[in-house]
């Protein structure tokens, strides 16, 4: 029996890309595929691909010859090549230069640029669509965006990632969540006043500047709520100057492992990013039953539905309401909580994505046979 053989590379990776192809790879190796997954060395200590049964071949994030000619020697032997990312995308396009390999390009965020570099990003967007068989979005704006690029086939592909959460018990619901939850508010200072939870990398595009001239305004309400932000980036200094300098409330916790669990001791998530297509926030909140404000961009709306409190976004008066309405409203909260664990139950499952990118691969390839994934005998 043949057996495919995919290989999968990241650039840098975003936290859901990695978290994807993490995923990817667990549920195609169940089915008969061998991968390989190219990507930094260090992200195999984070994501453990040969844990998901994968090779994992490190290869800078980079474009330099070095790296591509690793790269290239790793693809050569491959059925297919599966790109996340356009970083990915375009150091596959030159890997695979001369090779009759077959490139599928997954889109999983906008790039955002501004000034003379933002026709740079068209023009490497072009390329990368037009290297590739098939470009999957993660939402509809990026299929449309690869259409407009050029791609030749371009489809609809709103992957799954694992719920990594947790054991968030309701807060009111006794257990050992309400015992955790209780711990990380006393750790937090939010014992005796709303908890609000912000999670992403501290980078301009993630709106974080609005959310504290959001903060600012919630300085007016009794009691005063705690903002969280947890992550890191280059905005971190900036912002704590900001916190310091106004007397904001706000917390700045850097990168934390336990998001699942911040969420659910959360009040309110808040997501004010410029740009998202199926973020992990909004994803796991919207699991956890959390009530999500969020910006209504990209493919937000698409993935919450009815299910969040979308805001235009930069607009730092309507967050900041948004966010009051609902913490002086438990019936909205508990309404929008339960709306969200509906919304997340239509949601493609790790399967289902697996599903969709294999049998992608199988047009590409004419069909390769393999067994059938194992049964849950669970």
């Amino acid at each position: 029996m043949t057996q495919l053989r995919t290989v999968q590379v990241l650039g840098g990776g975003s936290a859901g890309s990695s978290a994807h192809v993490r995923s990817l790879a667990a549920g195609l190796v169940a089915r008969g595929v061998r991968v390989t997954v190219c990507a930094p060395a260090e992200m195999e200590k984070v994501y453990d691909f040969p844990g998901a049964g994968a090779c994992f071949a490190p290869v800078p994030g980079r474009s330099d010859p070095a790296a591509v000619t690793a790269l290239r020697a790793v693809c050569a032997e491959a059925d297919v090549v599966h790109a996340h990312g356009l970083h990915a995308a375009m150091r596959c396009a030159l890997a695979l230069t001369g090779q009759r390999v077959p490139l599928v390009v997954t889109w999983h965020a906008q790039v955002q640029l501004d000034g003379p570099r933002k026709q740079l990003l068209r023009l490497l967007e072009r390329r990368a669509v037009r290297a590739s068989a098939v470009v999957l979005g993660t939402c509809s704006e990026l299929v449309d965006r690869a259409r407009r690029r050029g791609a030749r086939d371009a489809r609809l592909a709103p992957i799954a990632v694992p719920a990594t959460l947790v054991a968030g018990a309701p807060k009111d619901g006794g257990g050992p969540g309400a015992d955790l939850t209780g711990k990380l508010r006393a750790e937090l200072g939010a014992v005796d006043r709303p908890l609000l939870i912000a999670v992403g990398s501290l980078e301009p595009h993630q709106g974080y500047r609005t959310l504290l001239d959001a903060a600012r305004l919630w300085r007016e309400l009794e009691p005063v709520p705690l903002l969280v932000i947890a992550g890191e980036g280059r905005e971190r200094a900036a912002l704590q100057r900001r916190v310091d300098e106004e007397g904001l409330p706000v917390r700045l916790t850097g990168r934390r492992e336990d998001v699942g669990e911040l969420l659910a001791a959360a009040d309110v998530a808040v997501l004010p990013s410029r740009w998202e297509a199926r973020s992990l926030l909004a994803q796991e909140a919207l699991r956890l039953g959390v009530p999500l404000v969020a910006t209504a961009v990209g493919g937000v709306p698409e993935l919450v539905g009815d299910a969040a409190e979308l805001v235009p976004y930069g607009d730092a008066t309507a967050l900041s309401g948004a966010v009051a309405r609902l913490l002086g409203d438990e019936g909205r909260r508990m309404d929008l909580g339960e709306a969200g664990r509906r919304q997340a139950g239509t949601w493609p499952t790790e399967d289902e994505t697996v599903a969709q990118v294999l049998s992608v691969y199988d047009e590409l390839t004419q069909g390769f046979p393999r067994p059938a994934p194992p049964r849950n005998r669970g």
